[in-house]
């Protein structure tokens, strides 16, 4: 089994830190091939330590060793659907009232040796990968990175890709994948609709993969 998340779908990572929280999202069991990395403590445990090693490699600042325990489990699941509404609020437009909670975490603001301020995780625990977590979505948002990190449109499948086309109209994570398959259940909709006769709706067609 692979211990990193977003590589069990074949998705472009996203850049720098924001890749731990698409790595994150994409704990999530998923249809037949993926199941849930943070499902035992055991399973989290591995996937939090790759994930932590990767994340500090990328932005060059120390990650604490978190060592989980079952109580911790239902946090890190809290979390992980936590920044799936986040993205999907994104996605969709906004309801009255509609805003969501306020994420109370702590993050520190440390100048560097040429003066530029960095944003550091603070915390213990899961209240120090929540803090991470946050301050990449704030980065990510800053440096227009933000709206690129999406959920498949797979309702089954809901992996977390990097959009890289052109014009960020990506909503597959892989279109010869779930998209073919939308298509196809989309036809044969549209056949039983009109009482099983397809002569006139043509068949479902075959998309190109789109390159994420």
């Amino acid at each position: 089994m692979s211990w990193k998340a977003s590589a069990r779908h074949g998705v472009r990572e996203a850049p720098a830190g924001l890749a731990l929280l698409q790595d994150l999202l994409n704990t999530r069991a998923s249809m037949s091939y993926a199941p849930d990395l943070l499902g035992t403590p055991d399973d989290a445990q591995r996937w939090l330590t790759d994930a932590l090693a990767t994340w500090s490699r990328v932005v060059g600042l120390p990650a604490p060793v978190l060592l989980l325990s079952s109580t911790d489990m239902r946090s890190l699941r809290r979390l992980r659907s936590t920044f799936e509404g986040v993205i999907l609020a994104g996605g969709r437009k906004p309801e009255p009232d509609g805003a969501l909670p306020p994420a109370d975490v702590p993050v520190s603001l440390v100048p560097d040796a040429d003066g530029w301020v960095r944003m550091v995780p603070s915390g213990r625990g899961t209240r120090w990968l929540a803090s991470a977590l946050w301050a990449e979505t704030l980065l990510a948002q800053q440096a227009g990175l933000w709206s690129r990190l999406k959920l498949c449109h797979n309702i089954d499948c809901r992996a977390a890709f990097f959009d890289t086309s052109r014009n960020n109209s990506g909503v597959w994570h892989d279109v010869s994948t779930c998209g073919n398959t939308a298509n196809l259940r989309a036809f044969r909709e549209r056949k039983r609709l009109m009482g099983g006769s397809g002569s006139q709706l043509g068949g479902p067609s075959v998309q190109r993969p789109d390159l994420h």
